[in-house]
């Protein structure tokens, strides 16, 4: 009888004991186990990230650390980790972040615009994903890569055309030059090519002058306008003139493209450099800055008009006043040079 209530016992505090290690189980794979106060909190994990760089990067944001551990060893993630851009929802279980970071990577908007370099480019880029500025800049750079793709020193910034694409948080260097040169060809499409071909100049050559266009006015409005100014000046073997070309030039030279220069001097126009468009006739040799899409399709469907030079308008910024002959634009140019003295601006 005795030994009848001794098993009874042993079996009762054996369920007992089965049942509180369930609970214990279930508690952690199942219990929410977050502590932001948010909706959501963003992960990043980077490339051969470690679970113990893991588990730093979610301390802050879960309330107990080992249940997380016992669940992830439980389920093959400790040596399973991927990167990317992940979002915990508040009250998830650990059940839920394992999965949520085995399977969930969401994709982030990445946006570039007016970089005149591709230094520049890189940095910019560099702050939306996870590759470093200088593993960006290296692989623009890559000589084997522009010659397979037949772009050069000059004309490698027109490969980026301006947008927001959708990456992973974790896009390599590589990966992201890649998809930029499918970006690129997909942009132009035979419609666009056939313009180009139209007006006898090449992608590059319209990507150029589009940047031209683009320094030239911040009016999208008025960009076709400008556009069809200089076309009508390639047509007539004129120089360009642009005195964005001239600062560029400058910038170029020195290296410093943080210089600012709001009026460009005649003796700046003597400056020996194919981007002085005073000095080279035709296009320059790659563009002087990133043109947005909207200067580009300004190049490729310009306003057609008589108009060979433009002055800025003082008594409407922003926009410019043509004229269709020298004499004209010199009587323009009078008022904008008045302007420029009563601010003193000299440089």
């Amino acid at each position: 009888m005795n030994l009848k209530k001794v098993l009874w016992a042993t079996a009762i505090l054996g369920l007992l004991i089965c049942g509180f290690v369930a609970y214990q189980i279930y508690s952690a794979i199942f219990s929410p186990n977050t502590q932001f106060n948010n909706d959501e909190a963003f992960v990043y994990i980077e490339t051969d990230a470690s679970f113990s760089d893991v588990k730093t990067s979610l301390e802050p944001l879960l309330k107990e650390l080992s249940t997380f551990e016992a669940v992830a060893k439980r389920k093959g993630y400790m040596t399973n980790i991927k990167a990317g851009k992940y979002a915990l929802k508040k009250g998830m279980n650990n059940n839920e972040i394992i999965n949520t970071l085995r399977s969930a990577n969401i994709p982030v908007q990445v946006s570039f615009n007016n970089q005149e370099s591709v230094a520049l480019l890189a940095g910019r880029i560099s702050e939306q994903i996870e590759a470093d500025s200088l593993s960006l800049l290296q692989s623009f750079n890559d000589s084997s890569f522009l010659e397979e793709t037949k772009f050069d020193e000059d004309t490698k910034l027109a490969m980026y055309i301006p947008n927001t694409y959708e990456f992973f948080w974790n896009t390599d260097a590589e990966s992201f030059r890649n998809r930029m040169r499918t970006e690129y060809d997909r942009f132009w499409n035979e419609e666009r090519l056939q313009k180009a071909e139209n007006l006898g100049l090449s992608p590059n050559e319209v990507i150029s002058l589009a940047a031209i266009v683009q320094k030239e006015t911040v009016k999208v409005d008025e960009r076709p306008r400008v556009a069809g100014v200089y076309l009508n000046r390639i047509r007539r073997g004129m120089l360009l003139q642009a005195d964005p070309t001239v600062i560029y030039a400058i910038k170029k030279e020195t290296g410093n493209y943080d210089t600012i220069i709001k009026r460009v001097l005649y003796r700046d126009l003597e400056m020996d450099s194919p981007y002085n468009t005073y000095k080279y006739a035709g296009v320059p040799p790659g563009p002087i800055t990133m043109p947005d899409i909207s200067s580009i399709d300004a190049v490729l469907n310009p306003e057609k008009h008589d108009y060979l030079y433009f002055v800025a308008d003082v008594s409407n910024f922003g926009y410019h006043i043509f004229a269709k002959t020298l004499a004209q634009h010199n009587r323009n140019k009078v008022q904008y040079t008045r302007w420029l003295n009563q601010q003193k601006v000299m440089r």
